[in-house]
């Protein structure tokens, strides 16, 4: 959809068509925005730090699957399965090599990049259907690998315990500054992200690094060429696009989005094994861009955010089920969650098949145009 604006409102030069932020008030708001959440353990509960460091770590997830989904139109239902490479491999370069968390989430992106090819192989004979039981393979087979192969290493299903981040920085005049605490084994003054009010700010970091690079690959070269795939291959492929090549590159960004988010969420529960997160969660995944909206950089956002938050807002009238319905206590909580989430998506799919991020489209032009209505 175009963007509306009144009349004689026209970019003059490249910069202002590129430009995401155009007006100062857009500058303030941005910042008044990402100050309220880097502030949020002074301010806010626990519990509400944790709900925000989960809906940025389902956000990253959710951005690489709408590359693969939302611009490229492959459809896939292992994000989870990558996920889990991703957290598992940044526990393992940190616990068994002794490597910097900072070091390890990169490299666990790339393996999960890596695995992300290797399923995204069937691309190109396959699509539609066909491909998302291509893409349902990895959810059983990388699970089944982490319970049953390398039991000295994996642990099996009980899974293993994952280190905490830590920054370390010198000792200046026998002191620690910046709120770090001296370690003797490391004979360094050190920060640790143990708790989700410290890891919190990995978390934002990491969600504005991956949303700029998102947003800026939807308008790249890339980008247009995903699109094209996704509206007509065929004619894509006549104008000179390698499908085999821009599908396996989909693939493999969409992995390395949820090889990030894998690993932080390993790192924030401190603990990981092959149920962290499963099929389900892929279903989850898919749904939160079809409610955020297909093909927009602020789908998955919106999408993580609205998901997440009917979750807990399951888990919150639990009890109120539980006490008109004592008959049904004992599987109320789980059962109210996927409840909760079909229906939502049932209610989407009806009245506002393209998602939030049109409706806000919608609002955006009609601020623009106000007090005009048409």
């Amino acid at each position: 959809m175009a963007v509306l604006r009144p009349a004689g409102d026209f970019d003059r030069t490249y910069e202002q068509d590129m430009a995401v932020l155009r007006q100062r008030w857009q500058y303030i708001v941005l910042f008044l925005f990402l100050l309220a959440l880097f502030t949020l353990p002074v301010y806010a509960t626990d519990s509400a730090v944790s709900l925000v460091n989960r809906i940025g770590i389902f956000i990253i997830a959710v951005q690489g699957l709408n590359i693969l989904t939302g611009y490229t139109g492959q459809i896939s239902l292992g994000q989870a399965a990558f996920m889990t490479v991703g957290g598992y491999t940044s526990a393992l370069l940190m616990s068994e090599l002794g490597w910097n968390f900072f070091l390890a989430l990169p490299a666990a992106a790339l393996v999960a990049g890596i695995v992300g090819l290797i399923f995204g192989l069937p691309s190109l004979r396959v699509k539609g259907f066909y491909l998302v039981m291509a893409t349902l393979g990895a959810q059983f087979i990388i699970p089944w690998i982490t319970r049953n192969m390398f039991k000295d290493v994996l642990n099996g299903a009980q899974g293993i315990s994952v280190p905490v981040p830590i920054i370390k920085l010198p000792v200046i005049a026998n002191q620690c500054f910046l709120g770090t605490q001296y370690d003797s084994d490391l004979a360094a003054c050190v920060f640790r992200f143990a708790t989700p009010s410290q890891f919190i700010y990995i978390t934002l970091v990491m969600l504005i690094i991956t949303t700029v690079v998102s947003h800026n690959i939807s308008r790249s070269r890339l980008g247009r060429a995903f699109i094209s795939i996704r509206d007509n291959d065929l004619a894509a492929e006549l104008l000179g696009i390698n499908l085999f090549t821009y599908k396996l590159r989909a693939f493999f960004l969409a992995a390395v989005y949820a090889g990030i988010s894998g690993s932080l969420l390993a790192h924030n529960l401190r603990h990981i094994n092959s149920e962290t997160v499963t099929l389900v969660d892929s279903v989850f995944f898919l749904g939160m861009l079809v409610a955020g909206g297909l093909g927009t950089s602020v789908g998955p956002i919106f999408g993580a955010t609205l998901v997440t938050l009917l979750e807990e807002f399951a888990t919150v009238i639990t009890p109120v089920v539980i006490s008109i319905l004592p008959d049904v206590a004992a599987g109320a909580t789980a059962a109210l969650r996927p409840l909760v989430f079909g229906l939502a998506l049932m209610l989407f799919l009806i009245f506002e098949p393209r998602g939030l991020a049109h409706r806000w489209i919608l609002i955006k032009a009609a601020w623009r145009l106000r007090p005009f209505s048409h």
